[in-house]
């Protein structure tokens, strides 16, 4: 069986759409159907369930799902393992990260024979794909926001408790607080990149932690690219967004702390199963080094998560 079927899949798998994974593949989507097809029928089984709105796993599709995975990891690993030497690792920091290009910066010093090159898109949602379909290599984010699915082809190696702010119009009603109580927010609508699929981990988190206070997500709107988009959307849409207390300066906005009780945002690193690469072992390397300076894994007392969440440490 070759490689580049079971990749079909798991990109068809991840996305479910196959527009999508093909754009994801580099490939025409009818190359991409046609690998789907000869698959079914060497195993002999129907991999998905295909109708005009939606494509959806078989029971047989879910049960080689982790076997794809494991093949195209070793796959990988085998490849990575007789280079003439390591090759460049792509890594994601989610945009403007401070704290993740911080780890970066810490790490290229660590390894400094090695080349490590950033990438700027943002969201581990988006990034995961990527990782599974190995045209990106490491990414930091929400391991816990990923579906189980996803999680079984990655791993993650916790770096931070990251808390949670408001970015809020420079006119708006609590914007002369210095911190924001969560019950301020009752009756509001927040964004938090619904519409967004490159981010779902982080809606998802708003609307658990939004779940019960009053607070909704605010509408879908398409992904905004790049900051200029992003000052754009949010000057016309007028409302708070949830940010990390590190976002970056915003024209015409004032980034507010979330306090009663203070949100915190699990940040993981993440990258594919059975991954090996000098620069991944100074990414970790370098993260718990200034994760024991700052204080990065302690987490403050009376703040919250969500319940039962994937990849954190246990108290």
């Amino acid at each position: 069986m070759e490689p580049r079927l079971l990749r079909a899949f798991t990109a068809v798998a991840d996305e479910l759409h196959f527009t999508r994974a093909a754009a994801r593949l580099y490939l025409a989507q009818q190359a991409l159907s046609r690998d789907i097809r000869r698959l079914e029928r060497e195993l002999g089984a129907e991999l998905f369930v295909r109708t005009t709105r939606k494509v959806t796993l078989t029971p047989d599709g879910e049960r080689l799902l982790p076997y794809a995975r494991t093949v195209l990891a070793a796959c990988d690993a085998l490849t990575d393992a007789f280079r003439a030497e390591p090759r460049p690792l792509l890594v994601d920091l989610n945009a403007t990260d401070l704290s993740n290009s911080r780890v970066l910066e810490r790490a290229r010093e660590l390894a400094p024979d090695q080349e490590l090159m950033a990438r700027y898109e943002g969201g581990l949602a988006g990034a995961a794909a990527q990782i599974l379909s190995g045209s990106l290599d490491v990414s930091f984010g929400r391991f816990g926001g990923l579906g189980p699915a996803e999680r079984a082809g990655l791993a993650s190696h916790f770096v931070r408790y990251e808390a949670m702010a408001v970015l809020l119009p420079e006119d708006h009603r609590l914007a002369h607080l210095g911190a924001v109580p969560l019950a301020a927010l009752a009756g509001e609508n927040v964004y938090a990149a619904a519409g967004n699929d490159h981010t779902r981990e982080w809606t998802d988190l708003a609307a658990r932690l939004f779940e019960g206070r009053g607070i909704a997500v605010a509408p879908r709107v398409p992904r905004a690219v790049g900051k200029e988009e992003f000052r754009r959307i949010m000057a016309k849409l007028g409302v708070p967004a949830l940010v990390g207390v590190d976002f970056p300066p915003h024209p015409g906005s004032v980034v507010r702390p979330l306090v009663d009780p203070v949100p915190l945002s699990p940040v993981s690193l993440v990258w594919r199963k059975g991954l090996r690469h000098p620069g991944l072992d100074a990414l970790r390397t370098a993260a718990e080094e200034i994760g024991a300076r700052e204080g990065w894994l302690d987490r403050p007392a009376g703040s919250w998560l969500p319940e039962g969440e994937p990849g954190v440490p246990v108290a």
